[in-house]
């Protein structure tokens, strides 16, 4: 919540008044750029402290023909961005659901760490969040009002409404050999997995005994290294041969090139769940009534997971996302890059799971998934431990995004850009 009252020469604001109008009450009026507009000459120090009002259309930015067409108007006369499979339509900030009664200093970290592989047009942006050390949320909501421009993420055909699922890190106990219930191998990529594409489907890798030999470590349940696969990381309690246990993360290292295929929904296909019993705890729930029946169920999703381990000094830093830097809980989505380029700022409007109540927020375009795809589509990162996987296997609800883009950026990156910095959670 912003706090603090905001003066504008004489005036004194509420906090809420002052964030939804900071801009347009301290600014004055300034006259609207029609896009293509030639631009004035650069204003002195007193002009340059002055924020952008809300609302105005901002000047045409250099067009990229090859990703972009820069600079189209809606029926409002708005500045439109198209990319491959959304467009943004600017917004007013008084537009966005709840704005300003977000705890921005906590979204803030996630920022920092986007800002540690920057896109293009993001390094004066990210240079000054560096720098600016905010001390409150009311001085990281003005300088994001000032700095950046939201942006209604729309479909093509003009579509604002989507879903929101989520996910999480799963955290298990394992061993590092089998040893009584742990029997269930989580294996690192086979030697001959570049060469044959697609590789083998999860129903004959799972039937290979063979491959047992490549085993990072062995957990009790198949559901257990199934979501994990799904989830794209996991940690680890692994007890090591001597008796020792230490705490290591697997991370996505490859798949088998087979199409992914949902178990809840083969198993609504086969009647054997209600499309509103079809989350991880009603497939838990089921499995446990048909354990005969299991495998046939998972065996119906082909992709396989392979995985790399890596260590885990730090309890409380997340699992690299797509961009190549550690996901915050809460505060970090996986987006489809076509839509959204990592690295993003956006307002998301969504609701908590299986409920009403109003989930409004910040967050950071900093992961992806297979199952991520479209416009108006996000997966919300929850973190890990029995809470999170509570929240996320009962996430999907209603959805509208705002994409915050720097005002003086010339254009948008591609959104393939920086993302082979990291390793994609592959839900």
């Amino acid at each position: 919540m912003i706090r603090g009252p905001i003066r504008c020469r004489t005036r004194r604001w509420s906090a809420a008044l002052a964030i939804l109008g900071v801009l347009s009450a301290c600014a004055g009026s300034q006259p609207v750029r029609e896009p293509g507009a030639s631009p004035k000459a650069p204003p002195g120090p007193a002009a340059a402290a002055r924020p952008v009002l809300p609302g105005v259309i901002a000047p045409r930015a250099a067009v990229d023909p090859e990703k972009l067409l820069n600079g189209e108007d809606d029926t409002a006369g708005r500045r439109v961005l198209l990319r491959e499979r959304s467009r943004w339509v600017a917004a007013e900030w008084n537009e966005l659901p709840g704005w300003g009664q977000d705890r921005a200093l906590e979204w803030w970290p996630a920022l920092l760490r986007g800002c540690e592989k920057p896109m293009p047009g993001w390094t004066a942006v990210c240079a000054q969040a560096r720098a600016l050390r905010p001390t409150d949320d009311r001085d990281a909501m003005i300088w994001l009002m000032k700095t950046l421009q939201p942006y209604r993420i729309e479909t093509p055909d003009g579509q604002r409404d989507g879903v929101m699922t989520g996910y999480y890190e799963p955290q298990l106990e394992a061993r590092r050999q089998p040893q009584g219930e742990f029997k269930v191998p989580l294996l690192s990529p086979p030697p001959d997995l570049a060469q044959r594409k697609p590789y083998d489907s999860r129903q004959q890798i799972e039937s290979n005994a063979s491959l047992s030999r490549l085993s990072l470590a062995w957990v009790q349940d198949p559901l257990d290294a199934l979501v994990m696969q799904i989830q794209g990381s996991g940690r680890l309690r692994v007890t090591e041969r001597d008796g020792s246990s230490r705490w290591v993360r697997l991370s996505f290292a490859a798949h088998n090139e087979q199409p992914y295929r949902s178990m809840g929904q083969w198993l609504i296909a086969q009647g054997e769940l209600r499309p509103t019993e079809a989350s991880w705890p009603g497939i838990k729930e089921w499995s446990r009534r048909n354990p005969q029946r299991l495998k046939e169920a998972m065996w119906a999703n082909p992709r396989y997971v392979f995985f790399r381990e890596e260590p885990l000094p730090d309890l409380a830093v997340g699992p690299r996302g797509g961009q190549g830097v550690p996901l915050t809980p809460g505060r970090s989505i996986a987006v489809d890059k076509a839509s959204i380029p990592y690295g993003t700022p956006v307002w998301l409007d969504t609701t908590e799971p299986l409920s009403t109540t109003p989930l409004r927020r910040l967050v950071m375009a900093q992961d992806t998934g297979s199952a991520i795809v479209g416009a108006v589509r996000a997966d919300f990162f929850w973190g890990w431990g029995e809470s999170a996987e509570a929240q996320a296997g009962r996430m999907k609800q209603p959805l509208r995004l705002w994409a915050l883009w720097p005002r003086e950026a010339g254009g948008m990156a591609d959104g393939t850009t920086g993302s082979a910095a990291g390793a994609p959670l592959t839900r």
